[in-house]
């Protein structure tokens, strides 16, 4: 499965492993820098899909990491992390070839919202969105198991294996945007934001509550006892996980 591969260049040490723990949460593979030397390093030496940049770092400032990053690569999506009421910071940033960036301090659901939303304007979530579609067998059109059920995304319909005799039971678009998005993210913890921006989008402005409320009635579809859900279980305080093994 193709992951996306973020390096945090941050030098203090509690923010910076606190982004690490986030982003990791959120399945992402991150590479964590100190200092902007070792972030130069660390964008020479791996395959890095998006950076986060503080600015006020030692040996080489954010702006001048940012720089450095232009010459060699114009489009990896680059967010600046800047100083509250730092204004002059977000311009030069921005001129220094940044594509965002965000104040501090900042909540999670914003951070993971601007970093998805660089993504897809760089077109790279989309990029890998299909390469993990791949690696699952997921098509658009053919039909696939999700836990105990037959998924045919042309006819939004699914059989449940439990249901005797089997019968096909309808799917919103929605449920089958979650199916599928579970679906290539096997055994995975995907928390509630994760899911909000993929299936509602980034603008949505409703609460978990919605996202809680189809769950439920995708469970009502899918499971053999929707009240002790055995495909897609909660992990409380965070969000839901696919248990492919039922497949």
């Amino acid at each position: 499965m193709t992951t996306i591969h973020i390096l945090v260049a941050e030098d203090d040490d509690n923010i910076r492993m606190g982004l690490v723990d986030i982003l990791e949460s959120e399945s992402y593979r991150v590479t964590p820098a100190e200092d902007g030397e070792k972030a130069m390093a660390a964008f020479q030496d791996k395959e890095i899909d998006l950076v986060l940049l503080d600015i006020m770092m030692p040996e080489k400032s954010g702006f001048d990491v940012c720089r450095e990053i232009r010459t060699m690569d114009r489009q990896v999506p680059i967010i600046m992390l800047t100083a509250r009421g730092e204004e002059m910071d977000k311009v030069i940033g921005l001129h220094s070839g940044a594509d965002d960036y965000i104040t501090k301090p900042f909540g999670i659901h914003e951070l993971l919202a601007r970093i998805t939303a660089v993504l897809r304007r760089s077109g790279l979530q989309k990029e890998k969105n299909s390469d993990t579609s791949k690696d699952t067998g997921i098509s658009d059109k053919f039909e696939f198991i999700f836990g105990h059920c037959r998924v045919n995304p042309e006819t939004f319909k699914l059989v449940p294996a439990s249901k005797q005799p089997p019968i096909e039971v309808d799917i919103t678009e929605r449920e089958l945007k979650l199916i599928q998005f579970f679906h290539q993210h096997p055994g995975q913890v995907l928390s509630r934001d994760t899911l909000l921006n993929e299936i509602w989008g980034i603008s949505y402005l409703g609460t978990t509550r919605t996202l809680d409320q189809h769950i439920a009635k995708l469970r009502k579809k899918i499971e053999a006892t929707p009240s002790t859900p055995e495909i897609i279980t909660t992990v409380h305080g965070i969000g839901y996980r696919y248990n492919h093994k039922t497949e």
